[in-house]
């Protein structure tokens, strides 16, 4: 009688990793980019400002209102409607830009879909004290608490 030799179970690291193509909307801010980019790309897109344009379609990703995307980036709606779709918008105000669609990346990986966080984003969240966490967003600390909330939802913590 012949014994069965068992081959031993071992786990093997993929030769390549597939991801799906998605859109980034940091993708959007920085041009098309073939890897993530890094905090130094970040900062050196945010000194050198952003184009009206790019933050507009940001705006449209989250649907937000022209006044919802001044209120995050501390600017009045009239001098943002004032600038050409070319014009680059400063650095304080292209760092928000950044933040926000770091965000946008973020609360899509927990949520699941942009349709999702985009609702999620305008609802009141008990962890916020019944806040919409968009109503946060016009500091910084709102969006740090906003990401805490997202991190506390991917690890199953009630939120």
């Amino acid at each position: 009688m012949k014994k069965k030799t068992e081959e031993p179970l071992q786990a093997e690291e993929p030769m390549v990793a597939y991801r799906a193509a998605t859109y980034s909307p940091l993708s959007l801010l920085m041009g098309e980019s073939l890897s993530p980019p890094s905090d130094f790309d970040l900062v050196k897109i945010a000194r050198g400002g952003i184009a009206k344009q790019k933050l507009l379609s940001l705006a449209r990703k989250l649907s937000l209102t022209i006044q919802e995307m001044a209120d995050i980036l501390h600017i009045s709606e009239r001098t943002l409607q004032r600038y050409s779709l070319d014009t680059f918008i400063k650095t304080e105000h292209a760092d928000r830009a950044i933040e926000l669609a770091k965000l946008y990346e973020r609360g899509i990986e927990v949520l699941g879909s942009a349709e999702a966080f985009n609702k999620w984003l305008r609802q009141p969240n008990y962890a916020l004290r019944n806040q919409a966490p968009l109503s946060l967003l016009d500091t910084s600390i709102g969006f740090t608490m906003v990401l805490d909330v997202l991190g506390r939802i991917e690890h199953g913590v009630f939120s």
